[in-house]
């Protein structure tokens, strides 16, 4: 019976599965202020593909306003599209035009810029396990009501030993201030769809609103952490579409989930209206605000951080270990190398952090 029952099995793969569809995908807004302008472009993949990112490349793309002003946006390379601040004139409405390399052309509706008031602060709350970040602004003229935020994480991490010597040739020497590889930078855009409306409330007032939480064992708080906010005032129908879009790609998966459903864009093909395109549409200014947490300020919480899933043993150093190891450090160093001490190495990877991340700080790092 258990063989008849499993010969009876056979995948099932719908035709939702199976098309063979190359939609286009539009992600960004028409920041009206003096921040750039910037859109990522690319097309869907079929699910069963083995790609995740297939950019749309060779287009051309520019802002136009309802007074016949065109403003170009240059391609930056895997479908991004950028200008420096346009500075427009809020006054007037907005839309974008994408042209791409197969001939198509595409408009998104004319918009009304939205102004976002000013981020009032940006804190945090201590857990058990973690730190959660919250967020606190409003709007005196209660002009807004729907809000979006998008956010970018830097963090300073070291790497798992400290390299105080490197070898060149068959010479060690002791590394010079700007050869130290212990201490590196790393950042990272979420994708995560951060929404919150006052439109039930009386005031336009939005208070500690979660925006991320970073868990206690995470190496982004083993030594200093920033997050940078990005605050963008919707319309009632670019907040529902982000809803929708919310629910489809984070809200998915059991039973009592929501139903996938169509997302109604703003942006169409020109002379093939039907055709469906991925994207909402915004304008408007952004506001934004930036935040560091150090971790003298958190518990003494002990990270769980990319070394905790790699071999980093030492081992003494040799000239037949030389091949497997080419950076090195002493068991318990000095700042100089005396002959009664002995050389140990590792992994690289496990010696030198700019693998994963950048020895330069970024332009804002206090």
């Amino acid at each position: 019976m258990i063989l008849a029952l499993m010969t009876c099995r056979k995948a099932y793969n719908p035709p939702a599965i199976t098309a063979n569809v190359n939609y286009l995908v539009v992600e960004g807004i028409i920041n009206t202020g003096s921040d750039s302008t910037i859109f990522n472009l690319s097309r869907t993949v079929n699910i069963k593909q083995k790609i995740v990112a297939n950019p749309e490349l060779n287009a051309v793309v520019s802002v136009e306003s309802d007074n016949n002003a065109t403003y170009p946006l240059l391609a930056a390379g895997n479908g991004k599209y950028a200008s420096p601040g346009l500075n427009l004139d809020n006054t007037h409405k907005y839309r974008l035009r994408i042209n791409t390399a197969d001939g198509k052309a595409y408009l998104s509706d004319f918009l009304t810029p939205k102004i976002s008031p000013p981020i009032d602060s940006i804190g945090y709350i201590v857990e058990t396990n973690g730190v959660q970040v919250y967020l606190n602004t409003h709007d005196p003229a209660n002009a807004t009501r729907y809000y979006l935020w998008e956010y970018n994480e830097t963090w300073k991490f070291h790497a798992f030993f400290d390299s105080y010597f490197a070898i060149n040739a068959d010479t060690v020497a002791l590394r010079r201030p700007d050869q130290q590889v212990y201490y590196c930078y790393a950042s990272d855009t979420t994708s995560t769809i951060v929404l919150n409306s006052s439109a039930k409330l009386a005031q336009d007032v939005i208070y500690q609103t979660p925006i991320t939480f970073v868990s206690s064992g995470a190496e982004k708080i083993e030594d200093r952490y920033s997050i940078l906010v990005k605050q963008i005032a919707l319309s009632p129908e670019a907040y529902s579409y982000y809803q929708l879009l919310k629910t489809n790609t984070e809200n998915l998966g059991t039973i009592f989930d929501a139903q996938p459903s169509q997302l109604p864009g703003n942006i169409h093909e020109v002379n093939n209206p039907a055709e469906p395109v991925i994207g909402y549409i915004s304008a408007g200014t952004v506001s934004q605000k930036r935040i560091f947490i150090d971790s003298r300020n958190l518990p003494a919480w002990l990270s769980v951080t990319y070394y905790d899933m790699i071999d980093c043993a030492a081992d003494t150093m040799t000239m037949t270990s030389q091949s497997k190891f080419n950076y090195y450090y002493l068991h318990n160093p000095p700042y100089y190398i005396p002959t009664f001490l002995k050389l140990f190495g590792a992994y690289p990877i496990c010696v030198d952090c700019t693998f994963r991340g950048t020895k330069t700080p970024p332009p804002f790092w206090q």
